[in-house]
């Protein structure tokens, strides 16, 4: 069922939140409070320490579940911890699944003594919220005026009751989030006061909690869902779901679901430890008990039946959330890990952002002040991740590449790494995508980037040595294309003794890939498919324990390998992937493409 029209034009007629903002700077939203006023979004008291971090941090990936100690390697305060301390940022960034680890440290008692942000910010505040309810493990989150920013960066101590946050020298009142504006159907409101029980009533209050905090009044219609926490990062996301399962959740839409955190069919006979298989096993079961399909894909976008342009879906999954938004032209918010359950409950999501027209402006021009020639598919990753760094939260449109030739894969590499760590829902491609030429928004600024630019970025992503031990592709999973390049590739040659070639790839398009004899060509060659499973919840035995290098075609996987295996990482495209794999060696030296970085910078 399509949106509601007069959802779109509610969206359509409100009016920006957002204050100008000059060349880099981090968006600033005034918020629904007055100046000097905070909002306090989750309930609890706390007191603490303030851990200031002036820029954003994605909890997956940047935070240990175990231990609460920060391990996101290219962020300023890796190597702290959040347990027990008030922590201050802009927002959030990056991985959807950061609600999940929220929730796991609130459940192992390693959560921050509360939260502090100064712009929009949904996905920790979203893990505050489940704590809160269905666990009764409050972690307060409050939202103050951006203009407090810099008095908090000096603070050393904070105080928060129900009614105000206080540090060394200034006192801030605080203001309750406020249901009552509304404007909710027959239908929202039955769910809301549990007339289809008391789980989706809990569904529905944190659906329309997280819209009001983002200044929304209405919900509107969403015709599919994905579900991104069904991996088992942490026992957080298996207790959430069994006992989502067990209070008779259960999903009214079509509803697809991540990869998970084993091959559901052939972990024993991978080795898998039975006390993992069968906890990571229970929690994509739980999923499809609630009604959830078992498609165990990070690309859904490649499954038979993606959804269409202008669709309103419910989509968790940073790569997800952006190849739909930015390549399809589809309509979803940066639905953060629980949420994006609560929303295939009830088929409704907060009105706002991306949802409609307005929160779809690019709010930064990019430019390539020079394209380098000759570019391979290494390029994209690369090029996503300098965005990311440049538009770290806020939507850019890309201008420069219309000329080139612009492959889905080459998008879907693209998106991925942008949604590494940007906390923006989608982007704009010049000539490529299919709302490149929307109007920008009024405070938009401009950037450009450079050969010099690029060049600084592969050093920071390629920390590793010339050995490789690993070559690691598929995050997002590979498509079938992908897979037939590296066929072609390979033609024939074996992997070298000592490299390891591991690839992630979707069920049904490795049942396509064997149906073409391309599969079997490849492991003839030596590599190793993973089904189910994506780098990013791939573990020990399945990840090899000699590895101390690894390869990656993945931007994405290139940001996080490092936090999450303690490996060196060495980032290429496909053909230097497989090049590694042959000879067991990748050069140290720039890629052919950016070696004439004298250009612009």
């Amino acid at each position: 069922m399509p949106a509601r029209q007069h959802d779109r034009d509610l969206l359509d007629d409100e009016e920006s939140m957002a204050e100008p903002t000059g060349p880099l700077t981090r968006h600033v939203d005034a918020g629904p409070y007055p100046a000097r006023k905070g909002l306090q979004l989750t309930g609890g008291m706390a007191a603490g320490e303030i851990l200031f971090c002036e820029d954003g941090l994605s909890f997956w990936g940047g935070v240990d579940p175990d231990t609460g100690i920060i391990i996101d390697a290219h962020h300023p305060a890796c190597g702290q911890s959040v347990v027990g301390k008030v922590v201050v940022m802009p927002t959030s960034r990056g991985s959807c699944s950061g609600s999940g680890v929220l929730l796991a440290l609130a459940l192992n008692g390693l959560a921050p003594a509360a939260l502090i942000f100064t712009e929009a910010e949904e996905i920790l505040t979203l893990g505050a919220l489940v704590a809160t309810q269905l666990f009764e493990r409050p972690v307060p989150v409050i939202r103050v005026p951006a203009q407090l920013f810099p008095q908090l960066s000096t603070a050393s101590q904070a105080v928060i009751t129900d009614r105000s946050l206080q540090t060394d020298a200034t006192m801030i009142p605080l203001d309750d989030v406020d249901l009552s504006n509304m404007e909710l159907t027959a239908s929202d409101r039955s769910m809301l006061e549990g007339g289809a029980g008391p789980v989706t009533a809990m569904a529905m209050d944190i659906i329309c909690r997280l819209a009001v905090m983002q200044g929304a009044t209405s919900l509107v219609d969403v015709t599919r869902g994905h579900i991104d926490g069904c991996i088992l990062a942490h026992d957080a996301n298996l207790k959430f779901a069994e006992t989502m399962a067990a209070k008779g959740a259960r999903t009214i839409i079509p509803t697809t679901m991540n990869a998970i955190s084993v091959d559901r069919r052939n972990w024993r006979q991978q080795g898998v430890e039975d006390a993992f298989g069968r906890r990571a096993s229970r929690l994509a079961d739980s999923y499809v008990e609630m009604g959830a399909l078992p498609s165990f894909n990070c690309a859904p976008y490649l499954l038979d039946d993606p959804p269409a342009e202008g669709e309103s879906v419910g989509w968790s999954e940073s790569n997800a959330v952006i190849f739909a938004n930015s390549v399809i032209g589809a309509r979803t918010l940066k639905i953060p890990d629980y949420l994006d359950l609560f929303v295939a409950m009830t088929g409704r999501a907060p009105c706002y952002g991306t949802y409609s027209d307005r929160g779809r402006r690019a709010r930064r021009i990019v430019e390539m002040a020079e394209i380098p020639p000759d570019v391979d598919d290494g390029f994209w990753p690369l090029l996503g991740w300098v965005l990311d760094t440049l538009s770290p939260d806020r939507i850019p449109r890309l201008c420069g590449l219309e000329r080139m030739s612009v492959s889905t894969d080459a998008m879907k590499a693209l998106c991925a790494s942008f949604g590494s760590t940007s906390g923006a829902p989608m982007l704009h491609v010049a000539g490529h995508t299919p709302e490149a030429e929307m109007m920008p928004a009024p405070d938009a600024d401009q950037c450009r980037i450079g050969l010099r630019m690029l060049a600084d970025a592969w050093k920071q992503l390629n920390s590793g040595g010339e050995h490789i031990d690993l070559v690691a592709i598929g995050s997002p999973h590979v498509s079938l294309a992908e897979l037939c390049r590296m066929d072609s590739l390979f033609d024939g040659r074996p992997c070298h003794e000592d490299v390891d070639v591991i690839v992630t790839v979707g069920r049904d398009i490795l049942a396509r890939a064997r149906q073409d004899g391309v599969a079997d060509r490849l492991e003839a060659s030596g590599v190793t498919f993973y089904s189910d499973l994506c780098w990013c919840s791939i573990t020990p035995p399945l990840f090899p324990a000699k590895t101390r290098v690894l390869m990656t075609n993945s931007g994405k996987y290139a940001h996080y390998a490092t936090g999450l295996s303690g490996c060196h990482v060495r980032l290429g495209g496909i053909a230097a992937c497989i090049e590694a794999a042959v000879s067991g060696f990748a050069p140290m030296a720039l890629p052919r493409w950016l070696q004439p970085v004298g250009g612009a910078d």
